[in-house]
C-alpha cells in the first residue's frame, strides 16, 4: 500500500507491529506536542511521558498488526520516519463507551489522529483514514464513530470531507464544563 506522496517522496500505510512500541510512544509524545494538543486529545505530554516502556508495549500490542479489539495504522516514510497515525478501536453493543454512554451497535471508534507538521497537506491523512476504515469494516463493525472539540474547525473540515458528519450528540468535557465535544459519524456503506 505505497504511493508516491509528493516529488520522490513514498509513504507506506499499515498497522503497526507489536516490537514498534518505542516509535509509537515517539509518535504519540510528538503529538502531545502539537499546538492544538488541547483540543485533539485527553492526554498530557507531560503524562504521556512519564508512563513506563511496558505501558507502551501493551499500547503497541493492543492495537497492532493481528490485535482483534483495535489497530493502529501508521504512515512512514522515506528513511523510516513515521508520519502520520490513526488508531480505531472496536466498541461492542450493550458495553459503556469512555464518558458512561451506552454503545448501542457495534462500531469503531478513532482515536489518536496525527500528522506531523511537515508532511500535512500531502494525502497522508485521506490515507491512513482510509486503511484505518477499511479494517473497520472488515472486522464487521455498524458505523465508525470519532469526538472532536466543538473548536477544533480544522479537524472537523477533514472529517466532513472524508463523510464523517454530526451525529447530534454533545460529549462534555470533564473538568472543563465550558468545553463541548461532538460526535461524528461514518455509517457502513451498502454492500
Amino acid at each position: 500500500m505505497s504511493s508516491g506522496v509528493g516529488v520522490g517522496e513514498t509513504f507506506v500505510v499499515r498497522a503497526v507491529r507489536a516490537e514498534e512500541w518505542p516509535e509509537v510512544k515517539a509518535l504519540r509524545l510528538a503529538a502531545l506536542r502539537d499546538p492544538l494538543a488541547h483540543l485533539a486529545f485527553l492526554d498530557t505530554y507531560e503524562a504521556a511521558a512519564t508512563r513506563s516502556d511496558s505501558y507502551w508495549q501493551e499500547r503497541a500490542a493492543g492495537a497492532a498488526e493481528g490485535a482483534a479489539g483495535a489497530r493502529q495504522i501508521v504512515a512512514v516514510g522515506p528513511g523510516g520516519v513515521w508520519a502520520g497515525t490513526v488508531t480505531v478501536l472496536v466498541e461492542e453493543a450493550g458495553t459503556t463507551d469512555w464518558a458512561g454512554f451506552p454503545v448501542e451497535r457495534r462500531q469503531g471508534h478513532v482515536v489518536g489522529v496525527f500528522v506531523r507538521p511537515e508532511f500535512r497537506g500531502r494525502g497522508l491523512t485521506e490515507r491512513i483514514f482510509a486503511a484505518a476504515l477499511a479494517w473497520s469494516w472488515e472486522t464487521g463493525v455498524e458505523r465508525v464513530r470519532l469526538i472532536v472539540h466543538e473548536d477544533n474547525e480544522r479537524a472537523q473540515g477533514f472529517y466532513r470531507k472524508v463523510g464523517f458528519a454530526p451525529s447530534g450528540v454533545v460529549v462534555p468535557m470533564a473538568g472543563k464544563p465550558d468545553d463541548r465535544e461532538l460526535e461524528f459519524v461514518l455509517e457502513r456503506p451498502a454492500a
